[in-house]
């Protein structure tokens, strides 16, 4: 408590870093209170249906990264997952088309075409999620008399309450996306994944509390349960911070060098290598994929593809979690080759008179380090993808559905990376100006690999 204490002093004292995270809070602030605006319209006193809805499947999961502004019917309802969808796109797109990959190269002002692009696309993607959502979600779940139809003489909503409402619903996604520019730039941490990860922490005081008044009163077991339920969730945590600050370290030996009076080099260094390079950047994207089903569904009239769209938006079938798990392997692999780069790695080396002892500088250094990351980016992936599937897991033991997005899946794997990013930023502000950092060791590792642009 007292090294809590003087972190908080010490933090006050840094003038620049003390507005960060108030600029940081402000933004969140605004960003919650956003979810609980209801689009106009909506009567909010019918939302009970719709609210139900979205407590279990791949409903609740999209309810809970929009920090339950879904199932309010908010302006924010779709919330900043049309833009994850888009990112990963232009991504893709990077691999594949050379235009994008010449933007890449450009430097800064390639980023910022390639950021306007993905602008545009999360528009676009947006625009076509906003109809499903009215159509699925709102038109077919709330009473008639729960939508304004703006019409007296229609009982059904009206065509300018599909256009209007659109309109809001894309204009809410890119306001959330630029607040989340505005905390990149000028507050702590990453926005767009501090944005996705206050939706998620905004869910868990409801599904605590539930849990816990369900094993008291429903499901049985008592207060032993559950808190045998609460060890097992803090052990769970405990390996996937293990799972996000693990690396494998790699000795370079430098050569000695001579520059006027000085001597450098002549010692060995070690280069950590990620366990899990990619962060938790894969299971964002599987998790943002695993939603088009439910969009597909918005639009489909055929049995055939509401068939399928069941089959992948059941979060405790089997293919759904086998798809899930696979995606996540696969986009394990994607993201660490386009975020470490072995042949740079071994230029750097080559160009600094360092070496890996036993391999010869240049292609065969570039070589090991590639072999190195695919034979620690499997386990990592699979691994990663074991999380992710644990919420199917728990659940067979009788854990609400709710409680158990906490057990690992994509909401634990962001709450540990997010924290530990922004944490391993407020310590750098601290270390910097010669202050003790957070831990005793004053290392704390995050994942820089969750940037979204």
């Amino acid at each position: 408590m007292k090294k809590l204490i003087q972190t908080i002093r010490n933090i006050s004292k840094i003038e620049d870093l003390r507005k960060r995270i108030l600029y940081t809070l402000g933004i969140i602030l605004i960003y919650r209170l956003g979810s609980y605006i209801v689009l106009p319209g909506v009567d909010p006193n019918m939302l009970a249906n719709l609210k139900s809805q979205s407590d279990t499947g791949l409903l609740g999961l999209l309810n809970m990264f929009s920090g339950g502004a879904f199932s309010n019917a908010s302006i924010f309802a779709l919330g900043i997952m049309p833009y994850i969808s888009a990112s990963i796109v232009i991504q893709l797109l990077g691999m594949a088309i050379p235009y994008f990959q010449k933007l890449q190269r450009e430097g800064e002002s390639g980023r910022k075409k390639i950021n306007q692009i993905t602008r545009y696309l999360t528009i676009l993607i947006t625009a076509m999620q906003a109809p499903a959502y009215i159509r699925t979600q709102l038109v077919s779940t709330l009473p008639p008399e729960g939508i304004t139809p703006f019409d007296p003489s229609i009982s059904s909503p009206s065509v300018f309450f599909y256009v209007s409402t659109v309109i809001i619903l894309v204009a809410g996604t890119m306001f959330i996306m630029w607040l989340g520019e505005r905390i990149t730039d000028k507050g702590i941490g990453n926005g767009i994944s501090l944005i996705i990860m206050i939706g998620i922490i905004a869910r868990l005081p409801f599904a605590l509390f539930g849990e816990f008044v369900s094993r008291m009163e429903e499901k049985g077991g008592g207060l032993v349960y559950f808190i045998l339920e609460i060890a097992i969730l803090i052990f769970v945590i405990l390996i996937t911070i293990l799972l996000v600050q693990g690396t494998r370290r790699i000795p370079v030996q430098y050569a000695k060098r001579i520059v006027g009076n000085k001597q450098y080099g002549g010692v060995r260094q070690y280069i950590p290598l990620k366990v899990n390079a990619a962060g938790v950047m894969p299971i964002i994207f599987a998790q943002a994929i695993m939603f088009l089903p439910l969009t597909l569904a918005g639009f489909a009239n055929s049995e055939t593809l509401s068939g399928f769209a069941a089959a992948f938006t059941d979060i405790n079938g089997f293919w759904y979690n086998f798809t899930f798990a696979l995606m996540i392997i696969i986009f394990t692999y994607f993201y660490t080759a386009i975020t470490v780069n072995p042949n740079q790695m071994a230029d750097d080396m080559k160009k600094n008179g360092g070496f890996i002892p036993g391999v010869k500088p240049g292609r065969k250094t570039a070589d090991f380090i590639d072999n190195v990351m695919s034979r620690i980016t499997l386990p990592g992936s699979i691994f990663l993808a074991f999380v992710a599937i644990m919420p199917a897991i728990v659940r067979l033991f009788g854990v609400s559905t709710g409680f158990a997005q906490f057990y690992g899946g994509t909401s634990l794997l962001i709450l540990v990376g997010v924290v530990l990013d922004t944490l391993q930023q407020i310590e750098s502000h601290l270390l910097m100006r010669h202050y003790d950092g957070l831990t005793k060791s004053g290392r704390i590792k995050g994942r820089s690999s969750m940037s979204m642009g």
